[in-house]
């Protein structure tokens, strides 16, 4: 018998492994690997600008990731940065950012649709609802270690 636990830990390591996949396949259009993806859709939901310090808690990454990142999105033309401070300066995505950014969240939006075509809109938003409350009891869990 396959316990809970076996149960959603391997549909969650099989969510995120093609999930991933997705998104290395769409970023690979933009010289970016499929990590990528949660920057670009965070400066794009930030609009006017987002500091680096900002993204590193918007995308619970740290430091020394985001940077490299950053350093690899502006190579590549699709985010302008102000200021010379490189943690504290504001990040934007230049138009071809925004261009490339709008063009992932449609792809990730047709992913999630054909991903959950077999599910009704009441147990989608179930789903979802669940989804989050098992993220945010993890999220304790993780801060405060297991009950003994």
């Amino acid at each position: 018998m396959i316990s809970r636990f076996e149960r959603f830990s391997f549909a969650i390591f099989e969510i995120s492994r093609h999930w991933h996949k997705i998104a290395a396949d769409v970023m690979e259009e933009y010289g970016l690997k499929g990590p990528h993806v949660i920057y670009l859709i965070a400066l794009r939901r930030a609009g006017g600008g987002i500091t680096a310090a900002r993204l590193c808690a918007l995308c619970d990454r740290d430091k020394a990731d985001v940077s490299r990142a950053i350093t690899l999105m502006e190579k590549q033309g699709l985010v302008a940065r102000e200021g010379e401070n490189s943690y504290r300066a504001l990040l934007s995505l230049t138009p071809k950012g925004i261009e490339a950014a709008d063009h992932v969240c449609g792809l990730a939006q047709t992913a999630v649709e054909l991903a959950s075509r077999d599910i009704t809109d009441e147990y989608r938003e179930t789903f979802y609802e669940s989804l989050e409350s098992v993220a945010a009891n993890l999220r304790k869990v993780s801060a405060e270690g297991l009950p003994e």
